[in-house]
């Protein structure tokens, strides 16, 4: 059997994706839940167990036919024609998609000496250690945040087994960087000398060493006249008469 092209400007089921948010209006009630037109190539079911987190005992307590409401896509099988919608929205972060690192955004709920408690779109809660908050010191975590505040923050850890979240709020600033003073003081700055200095080192020290060398000369000739003059004086003495 060929299968039948969608009506035209009717929304592919294979187009739509788990977590979905939709539009649709109630075309059928049934004591296991409902037929929901969102506007897609089938019409979608919303099962009694998907109507609210609070059980619900008739599905007529809840809807109306002919009723709109806000569905989400729970799961969606193209091949088979399958459309399953909630109207419980879904969390933003399932435990699987969960990873160290990843960048996530949310609203602090609650809040402790040892830490905050933010909502980000999971099944639980994260935890902002106190030593997480911030890259200053925190003595006062009301002097930084209060409850209700959104904060964007990094998660450091998952840990799946026991369902904890662990996220840091400093890691997503800028690192204090080190005084410039201390930098100075630690490897002092040298300046290269100019063409003019350069030149003038040089001929300074040509002069000091001419100065040299002709100081050793004065010496050597001071040295001569007086060996010369101690053998004068012997040779006079070794002629003098005897008296």
């Amino acid at each position: 059997m060929t299968e039948q092209p969608a009506a035209a400007g009717k929304t592919l089921l294979a187009t739509l994706k788990p977590k979905m948010a939709l539009t649709g209006k109630v075309t059928r009630l049934e004591l296991s839940g409902a037929m929901v037109d969102v506007g897609a190539e089938r019409e979608g079911l919303l099962h009694i167990s998907a109507l609210g987190k609070e059980g619900v005992n008739r599905v007529q307590d809840i809807l109306q036919l002919g009723q709109e409401i806000t569905v989400w896509v729970r799961k969606v099988d193209s091949e088979k024609g399958e459309l399953q919608l909630t109207m419980i929205e879904p969390i933003a972060h399932d435990w699987n998609e969960l990873r160290p690192g990843m960048n996530v955004h949310g609203k602090i709920t609650r809040i402790e000496k040892f830490g905050v408690f933010v909502d980000f779109g999971a099944e639980r809660p994260g935890l902002i250690h106190i030593s997480e908050l911030s890259n200053e010191y925190v003595k006062d975590i009301t002097s930084v945040v209060k409850v209700g505040d959104e904060v964007d923050s990094v998660i450091l850890e998952v840990d799946r087994k026991k369902r904890q979240v662990h996220l840091s709020r400093k890691a997503l600033e800028a690192k204090p960087q080190p005084k410039v003073e201390e930098e100075i003081a630690e490897e002092p700055e040298t300046k290269p000398i100019t063409a003019m200095e350069a030149a003038f080192l040089k001929a300074q020290s040509g002069s000091d060493q001419t100065e040299a060398n002709q100081d050793r000369r004065d010496r050597s000739k001071a040295e001569t006249r007086r060996r010369q003059q101690e053998d004068i004086l012997n040779r006079t003495l070794q002629t003098a008469p005897r008296k």
